[in-house]
């Protein structure tokens, strides 16, 4: 059994950042994919960045070049940073893992959620 546990969501204003953090329980951490989605009221969850087990990463073309993911291996934890956040990217974020290895875009090819945090961009 695998548990993640986010962290570092909040409030901001529009052109601010934040970083969110997950941590991964289990052994065999460095071999998952890992990914982080959101799901916005009303809308279904969807891919924003991803990582595989030798770091190579994903975005939606939404964040692209705003958002950064990466990973450190030997604390278990895999991060989400967030710069020039707009209004559009409120949600509530969740870390995913796929033990598979590699990277998805598809929620449900994920093995493991975490509980989410709640992003909210004011405008």
């Amino acid at each position: 059994q695998v548990q993640l546990v986010e962290s570092g969501g909040g409030l901001v204003q529009a052109g601010g950042s934040l970083r969110l953090s997950c941590a991964a329980s289990g052994r065999t951490f460095r071999s998952y994919g890992m990914g982080w989605f959101r799901q916005a009221p009303g809308k279904e969850r969807e891919f924003v960045a991803g990582s595989n087990w030798n770091s190579n990463t994903y975005y939606a073309e939404t964040v692209k070049g705003r958002f950064t993911i990466s990973r450190d291996n030997a604390k278990n934890t895999v991060y989400l940073q967030m710069n020039s956040l707009k209004p559009e990217d409120t949600a509530v974020y969740y870390c995913a893992a796929r033990t598979a290895g590699g990277i998805t875009r598809l929620p449900w090819d994920c093995n493991y959620w975490g509980q989410g945090t709640q992003v909210t961009v004011s405008s």
